[in-house]
């Protein structure tokens, strides 16, 4: 069965990004949000060797979650995070990589941050566009490249703090992904206790958007 990204997006609100300068740190991390009842995680291939941590969270992961890969860029990312077992691809741009993942049968949250970058990013084959970095324009700005795509669902990604994921929602972000904000250092050998406060704090915000 084909995974229906943007169903699972909608349905979690919110995208962990991990990006980190260890692998163990990347894995413990991902790890804590997956504990926590964060559902949808990305491990960055600027993370050192993203795939291991990809293949471990995979092995590690509730039923029900998903992982995948981000800042995936060219045909042999694809290739590398396929066989490390990601169930979904983010990329930064529109980049070569969206076709390939495509052609594969592999999810795609496409980066744009135009109305032409976006439309050009579903017709290469992305399932979703990530508005990035979203915080440049803000909640407005979503609503607004969104007004002539109502078919196109966008996460937005980029500088989401904690206080701006009901404007994103209410914008009508599928979901929000959140890296720094959320991460913070914990991929790098971080506080992970401090990390799970995090979680639960950001997976409460997204239950009362929801509400």
């Amino acid at each position: 069965m084909t995974l229906n990204l943007t169903a699972e997006l909608g349905a979690a609100r919110i995208l962990a990004i991990i990006r980190g300068t260890s692998t163990s740190a990347a894995i413990a991390a991902g790890t804590a949000l997956l504990e926590e009842g964060v559902r949808v995680v990305e491990v960055a291939l600027t993370t050192p060797d993203a795939p291991r941590a990809v293949a471990a969270l995979r092995a590690a992961a509730p039923a029900g979650s998903l992982v995948g890969a981000g800042t995936v860029l060219t045909a042999g990312d694809v290739a590398d995070v396929a066989a490390a077992g990601a169930q979904f691809v983010v990329t930064p741009a529109v980049v070569e990589s969206i076709t390939e993942a495509a052609r594969r049968g592999i999810p795609v949250a496409a980066g744009a941050f135009t109305p032409t970058e976006a439309y050009t990013a579903v017709r290469m084959g992305a399932s979703v566009v990530k508005l990035f970095p979203a915080s440049v324009g803000g909640p407005a700005y979503l609503k607004a490249v969104r007004d002539p795509f109502p078919d196109i669902p966008f996460v937005a990604v980029g500088g989401v703090g904690l206080d701006d994921v009901p404007a994103y929602l209410a914008a009508g972000a599928v979901a929000v992904g959140v890296g720094g904000p959320l991460v913070g250092d914990a991929a790098s050998g971080g506080d992970l206790d401090a990390l799970r406060a995090r979680a639960r704090t950001y997976l409460s915000a997204v239950s009362g958007a929801r509400a």
